[in-house]
């Protein structure tokens, strides 16, 4: 067991760095509503000393979150709270670009759909609807899970590149269940099929009973942002309804990507 004085000093450590970050918040809380200030003035506004505020400013002026004017002594925000702004916003025009139609295909196929995007090596389901024939005993939204082992993340990883792939995908992969793909050479021949096939689909690899059919979304640069999923048990989604499921799955995932800007190129004269 560690003596109490190191674990009061882990304790006091941790406090500092909760006390910096919550102050590297202020700085900007306190830049968004002067639109700028110095040094001085945002110290005033803390209640802190000027080097604390110095220290501060170097680290966000640094990554990009804070810049200087011309007239030095000034800050206001940077570009890359613009960036966090942008993407965040994104992900929530896609949220409400989607919810209807993810509706409508679980009403269709009576089953629950999920839209999901790719975290690293995993995918978030940001977005769901129950079908008539599922029984909402949980929520998928907000829940992450191991994209090799859902039909959702074999999309979002069918879009990547061979150098992105490699970055994220281990030599060997987990195993949930009998099914799963455990080798990386096996899930890339998958992969290659995805590609050409347009959808992809799991067989009770993340959960025994579990099946899933999903479709790759796309936004106005023709890039897979997001996929669109059908699951079930096993016994009402079995691999003989795939095919029509996908059909729909596809279907109803072009039409979030239209209402995202995407245009069907195949369908010009």
């Amino acid at each position: 067991m560690p003596a109490p004085e190191n674990r009061k000093s882990r304790d006091d450590g941790r406090s500092a760095s909760v006390q910096s970050v919550d102050r590297a918040l202020l700085v900007m809380e306190i830049l968004a509503t002067l639109g700028q200030a110095g040094v001085t003035e945002i110290a005033t506004e803390l209640g802190v000393h000027k080097s604390t505020v110095s220290r501060i400013i170097s680290v966000l002026e640094a990554r990009g979150y804070v810049e200087q004017l011309a007239d030095r002594g000034k800050y206001r925000l940077g570009f890359a709270i613009a960036r966090l702004a942008r993407a965040t916003s994104a992900q929530l025009d896609l949220v409400k670009q989607s919810q209807a139609a993810c509706d409508a295909l679980a009403l269709e196929s009576g089953e629950t759909t999920n839209l999901a995007v790719l975290d690293g090596d995993r995918i978030v389901n940001v977005a769901e609807a129950i079908g008539p024939a599922g029984i909402a005993l949980r929520t998928w939204v907000g829940q992450s899970c191991p994209a090799h082992a859902t039909s959702s993340g074999k999309v979002l990883l069918a879009a990547l590149d061979d150098a992105e792939l490699r970055d994220v995908l281990g030599a060997r992969l987990e195993s949930f269940t009998d099914g799963t793909v455990t080798t990386r050479s096996a899930l890339l021949t998958e992969l290659n099929v995805v590609r050409e096939r347009g959808w992809a689909c799991v067989r009770e690899e993340l959960e025994v009973g579990l099946n899933a059919v999903a479709a790759p979304v796309y936004d106005a640069d023709e890039r897979v942002v997001a996929a669109l999923s059908v699951s079930g048990p096993s016994y009402r989604l079995s691999e003989g309804e795939f095919a029509q499921t996908a059909k729909r799955t596809v279907a109803a995932a072009e039409t979030i990507s239209r209402r995202l800007g995407w245009i069907d190129l195949s369908t010009r004269p």
